[in-house]
């Protein structure tokens, strides 16, 4: 589906592109909204979270408006998407912790009895699904086994590891691994879009509904669906027979799907929502200039990147994946596409973390037109077509176009076609309709983020990029106890991704929560997801 290509925007772009490229030459940054880089204007502010302690007494009440970055497609846990409601509903057995690992949440406990080969799950007693069927260790079973049956599951891949589980007691879930993972537990505290097995459905549900699940959620989560009419609102209320006593606060949450950046961002500057999922740069940047909206955001590993695939020409080509690479400019991908505030990627793990290496980041192609252009011609001349579909969404026609742009300069043409969120995170991606697709993927821990996106057949391994060092480099990571070994096995894949060219890194994530002051008990993971039993709403502001 092309939306449009129009000669004089690519001229225009390619103008920007140049431009950009020589000031850089000449040792000069483009004029910036606060830093060469972003950094003095993209802080990291509160990523997790408010503190409840300088929040005040919580409040009963009220309704929450959410303006979501797209509409949700299902609340089937098995089934590859990202869905706000998700953790409203259901809740999390596990909750990840700020710098790894994860603990307890839904569930009492989790724990390994010899070393992560065999975990034992218990539960908290008298917690029911909002149908009044008890959440049990049947319950658990029932939900992992269909991640076990369901090979699209986008937890498939790590319930395959457990050989064997069993409910011990009521309240009590024993899995064997066929190998130790040390991080086993984490796998039941991801997000939906990520893969999760900590995301527990009423097996009455199951039955009931069968493959319409999806559309009718049960869980023991703080909140139930209510009502729901795609592209328009979903509403939430609260449930009564909720686990934690006296929560949740609010009454109700309403979502609207607001898949266009530029309304979404006036509609919460113009006070018609109390909050936005951020996701994209030209929010956040505004967002931070607004004295009137509060931010909760980190930049965090991996991020905003585009995939090559790998099963076609022309990117199963190392050549043509170099001259992706050599042939687009930081800065000009900067002043086209993120207001002049870049944060700039070009390894998997941020600076700061100490998975990342100076020997990924040196085995980087480095922007040069000329040998961008060499390789394309040397791949032309073996037989090769350089030309490709780019596929990104609506709101980054900028990004489209300066692509295109720069791929122009060293003779490739590129046919760049958009897409609305979801046809473009479900049928382009998922299905592997591409040669080149830009996508956010970002993560704080790297269980379960590297398995997804980088290892064979993970979940939003969306190019089908394999290499088999990789995959024994990161399940050698997961099983080991040794932290100096699972850094060293970390900074090695790190190394051979860049090394491989997996994808292109084009920047870090820019996935924000964006508030209301009056919006109290924020509770997040930095991709966006929200804890809300503990949300409150200070209308007295």
């Amino acid at each position: 589906m092309r939306l449009r290509s129009r000669t004089g925007r690519r001229a225009a772009a390619l103008g920007l592109l140049l431009c950009a490229a020589l000031v850089a030459a000449c040792g000069q940054a483009p004029a910036q909204q606060g830093g060469g880089d972003g950094t003095a204007l993209l802080q990291t502010r509160d990523p997790y979270g408010g503190d409840p302690a300088q929040e005040g007494t919580p409040r009963t009440g009220g309704t929450l408006v959410i303006g979501n970055d797209r509409e949700i497609i299902s609340f089937d846990p098995t089934r590859q998407n990202s869905n706000l409601a998700a953790t409203m509903v259901y809740d999390s057995l596990m909750k990840l912790v700020p710098g790894g690992g994860a603990e307890p949440y839904l569930a009492q406990s989790m724990e390994t009895t010899d070393g992560g080969t065999t975990w034992r799950l218990g539960l908290r007693e008298g917690v029911q699904f909002s149908d009044g069927t008890p959440l049990d260790a049947d319950a658990v079973v029932f939900n992992v086994q269909r991640h076990i049956d369901k090979q699209a599951s986008p937890a498939h891949l790590y319930a395959s590891r457990i050989t064997s589980m069993r409910a011990v007691d009521p309240l009590t879930v024993e899995f064997v691994l066929n190998a130790p993972m040390g991080d086993f537990n984490v796998l039941f505290a991801q997000p939906m879009s990520q893969g999760t097995l900590g995301m527990i459905v009423s097996p009455a549900a199951v039955q009931k509904y069968g493959d319409d699940l999806g559309n009718n959620p049960v869980g023991a989560g703080p909140f139930m669906l209510a009502n729901w009419v795609r592209d328009n609102k979903m509403a939430l209320v609260r449930n009564p027979s909720y686990w934690q006593p006296g929560k949740p606060y609010l009454d109700g949450i309403e979502i609207r799907p607001l898949p266009d950046t530029e309304s979404r961002y006036q509609t919460m500057a113009n006070g018609d929502v109390d909050m936005i999922n951020g996701g994209f740069n030209s929010e956040l940047v505004r967002a931070f200039q607004n004295p009137d909206l509060r931010i909760y955001f980190a930049p965090g590993n991996g991020g905003v990147l585009n995939y090559f695939n790998f099963t076609r020409a022309p990117f199963d080509d190392h050549r043509m994946r170099e001259a992706a690479i050599a042939a687009m400019s930081q800065p000009a991908l900067g002043a086209a596409f993120f207001s002049n505030n870049l944060l700039r990627s070009e390894s998997l793990f941020d600076p700061a973390s100490p998975y990342h290496s100076q020997a990924a980041i040196d085995a980087w192609p480095k922007y040069d037109v000329e040998h961008a252009r060499q390789l394309v011609e040397d791949y032309r001349a073996s037989g090769g077509n350089p030309d490709f579909v780019y596929c990104t969404d609506r709101s980054s026609v900028p990004l489209g176009e300066w692509l295109q742009a720069a791929m122009a300069a060293v003779g490739v043409n590129v046919d760049v076609r958009y897409f609305d969120l979801a046809e473009f995170s479900g049928r382009v991606l998922q299905g592997g309709d591409f040669d080149m697709a830009s996508q956010i993927a970002a993560f704080d821990y790297p269980v379960p983020g590297i398995y997804r996106v980088f290892t064979t057949g993970g979940s939003t391994n969306f190019g089908k990029y394999q290499n088999p060092e990789v995959d024994r480099l990161a399940q050698e990571a997961s099983a080991t106890a040794d932290p100096a070994q699972r850094t060293r096995n970390y900074q090695q894949i790190e190394l051979i991704l860049n090394q491989d060219i997996a994808v292109q890194w084009l920047s870090r994530s820019y996935l924000s929560t964006i508030t209301k002051p009056e919006v109290k008990g924020i509770d997040r993971y930095i991709t966006r997801d929200l804890f809300v039993a503990g949300t409150w709403l200070d209308r007295s502001q």
